[in-house]
């Protein structure tokens, strides 16, 4: 579990230095840096590639073997950056979805895969009819964990709570008489 962490703080110190790397290069620093890490990358994406190709060419134990790096945190953040995961977005999500179900069920909510597009995902959250504030946003961050860690590679998270669900504030809106129905909406990028 240690040695997870430790490699999950390592492939996020990575992203953070690759960005600080294009930024510098943005303002007129060391192009040969930032060549030698694409460089670099490519070398690695391209051994790793023919890796997954010479286990998949052996047949069904090494279909299972893909998955099984699939499955597993620090190969699946590997497998990720590179894009080689053997699962699809839309997989990995629903997966999470399915995951998050037992914790959000002990809290008294549930979720739906409402829609994908372009790795934008979007996703319903019910949780107990009478529920307060924070409830709601233990709900939320249930389903921002468990797709965070499946899919890292999600363009954004969207998840829409029923107002219903989320306190028993009622919006002036509400009030009003509120004309479009439309869901309150949270969005993490």
């Amino acid at each position: 579990m240690a040695a997870e962490k430790e490699f999950q703080r390592k492939i996020q110190r990575l992203g953070v230095l690759v960005g600080e790397l294009e930024q510098a290069q943005a303002a007129g620093s060391n192009i040969a840096t930032k060549e030698l890490v694409q460089l670099l990358m490519e070398v690695h994406g391209t051994g790793l590639e023919r890796v997954m190709e010479v286990i998949f060419e052996s047949g069904a134990a090494g279909d299972e073997i893909i998955n099984r790096l699939g499955r597993d945190s620090i190969t699946r953040s590997l497998l990720l950056l590179y894009s080689l995961h053997p699962d699809p977005l839309e997989t990995r999500v629903a997966t999470a979805i399915e995951t998050a179900a037992p914790r959000l069920h002990k809290l008294g909510g549930e979720a739906e895969l409402v829609a994908i597009r372009d790795g934008a995902v979007e996703v319903k959250l019910r949780g107990p009819e009478h529920s307060c504030g924070s409830t709601a946003k233990n709900l939320q961050s249930v389903v921002e964990e468990c797709i965070y860690e499946l899919a890292p590679d999600v363009a954004s998270l969207t998840i829409l709570l029923a107002e219903s669900e989320t306190s028993g504030f009622v919006a002036l809106e509400a009030l009003l008489g509120n004309r479009n129905g439309s869901a309150t909406t949270a969005e993490r990028r």
